[in-house]
């Protein structure tokens, strides 16, 4: 019996190509891991978007296994089949750790494993993935989620950052910057950085204070208070707060704030303009403000986002 830690790879049908290739070329490469391809019907083929897996275990493996990777799969909106999530649920109780890719959080949160816990999942799959599992705990904005013997990423490429994480945890900082050198990636980006999703502002259900947040986003650079708001909108405030929490989800000022960070977002990616200009087009103030509503809703700093995203 191999002393090497196993990584056992569920794919389910549709397996995404690239995730596929996260997690088993991540390890596969490494001597320290020994990676198996599992699929709930056995070894063999397993069709996929363009390409075909061929499995070489059945779930069998995921028992005998110390990490169980699950990457996103096609038909997330049906769960898998009760085989599969017994599998899971008994590599669980066996002490494997549990991983999911992008939208394999949906296979892993059928099992029940997920409930009362933290997890993360692709941005454009979070509101679906906590309607489908309210007892999950759905964190949307984080790369990564370490919690413990379950861990979850975001889409696609924060699974390598997940990897990455693992090869960290397991055998310390020096092997994954050699891993992550071999395979080009950045070394480390931590799980508290944020996706990058295409806005932050909520998106509104209803209409009635459309008008109000047409207007706020035209006077981003105004110094607009509640009373201010509610006085444009000729409700009072209490009558406000309610009627923007039905409509977004959330309040006047934390939509507004996301407003100016999404709109100084756009001016870094499109524009040269100083953060100091920027901060007073939006409203977020001085550079140290900008600096400041980046790192806690961004999770990196405004030149360096502009770096990752100037068009250019």
């Amino acid at each position: 019996m191999s002393d090497r830690h196993r990584v056992a790879v569920l794919v389910l049908p549709g397996v995404p190509a690239l995730e596929f290739g996260i997690a088993t070329q991540t390890f596969t490469a490494d001597l320290h891991y020994d990676v198996v391809i599992c699929a709930g019907d056995g070894p063999g083929p397993v069709p996929s978007a363009g390409f075909t897996v061929t499995a070489t275990a059945g779930l069998g493996a995921l028992t005998e296994a110390g990490t169980v990777i699950v990457p996103g799969y096609q038909d997330i909106d049906t769960e898998p089949p009760s085989n599969v999530l017994d599998a899971l649920r008994a590599a669980h109780d066996a002490g494997a750790r549990l991983v999911s890719i992008c939208v394999g959080a949906f296979a892993l949160a059928a099992t029940g494993l997920l409930d009362g816990r933290p997890v993360t999942t692709h941005w454009q799959f979070a509101d679906e993935l906590r309607r489908r599992y309210p007892r999950v705990d759905v964190v949307p904005d984080k790369m990564y989620v370490d919690d413990g013997d379950i861990l979850s990423s975001a889409g696609v490429t924060a699974g390598l950052d997940l990897c990455l994480h693992l090869i960290r945890r397991d055998q310390g900082p020096a092997a994954a910057n050699t891993r992550a050198r071999a395979l080009v990636a950045p070394p480390r980006r931590t799980g508290g950085q944020a996706q990058f999703v295409e806005q932050l502002r909520a998106d509104a259900t209803g209409d009635q204070l459309t008008p109000l947040r047409n207007w706020m986003l035209e006077h981003l650079a105004d110094d607009l208070t509640i009373d201010v708001l509610a006085q444009r909108a000729h409700v009072s405030r209490r009558t406000l707060i309610r009627r923007f929490r039905d409509e977004t989800g959330t309040s006047p000022m934390a939509w507004l704030a996301d407003a100016r960070v999404d709109r100084a977002r756009e001016l870094l990616e499109t524009t040269a303009m100083p953060v100091e200009r920027i901060g007073r087009l939006t409203g977020l103030g001085a550079p140290s403000s900008v600096r400041a509503a980046f790192h806690r809703h961004i999770g990196t700093a405004p030149q360096e986002y502009r770096a990752l995203f100037r068009h250019g």
